[in-house]
């Protein structure tokens, strides 16, 4: 939106609607980090511990290591 355009908004309607879009747009934002999160960092995380776990019930002795 250019500078003139929104200089031309003088009713309080159309203020509320990019208020409402602005909001929107905020949540939206706040939902894909949430949903990043979970999806992407929680498991680099828990990865290590799980891999731990799993390598410990295995007896590497007999490859020398």
């Amino acid at each position: 939106m250019k500078l003139e355009e929104f200089q031309k908004l003088e009713s309080d309607k159309k203020f509320e609607e990019i208020f409402k879009s602005v909001e929107k747009t905020r949540k939206y934002f706040k939902v894909t980090l949430i949903i990043t999160v979970v999806v992407i960092v929680l498991p680099l995380l828990i990865l290590p511990m799980i891999v731990g776990q799993f390598l410990s019930t295995y007896d590497f002795s007999g490859l020398g290591l």
